[in-house]
């Protein structure tokens, strides 16, 4: 009997030191492909909102530059007059879906 409860024991503390490599595997698994769409969270002030920083928004980040006849930035590198300007711009163009 004792030999039954040592089986059932390990059984147990095999699954709980191996459940933690299987999350992590996981995790790591759905940073990949977060990595692969380069995508960020932007918070707008002036209008209280996120967006998504992505390809279809550095698009829009890079007409907006060439309408105001401005060399390209990146985005973070902006101050926050700067930033607010785009997404004041951004607002009033909004993608046509």
């Amino acid at each position: 009997m004792k030999a039954g409860y040592r089986y059932i024991g390990f059984l147990f503390l095999s699954a709980a030191l191996t459940a933690p490599v299987a999350i992590r595997t996981s995790a790591a698994t759905q940073d990949d492909h977060k990595d692969e769409k380069k995508q960020s969270r932007v918070y707008d002030r002036a209008h209280k909102d996120y967006h998504n920083w992505d390809e279809n928004e550095d698009r829009t980040y890079r007409v907006y530059l060439g309408e105001q006849h401005q060399e390209y930035r990146e985005y973070t590198t902006l101050n926050h007059g700067q930033q607010n300007k785009y997404w004041n711009w951004r607002h009033s163009h909004p993608d046509s879906h």
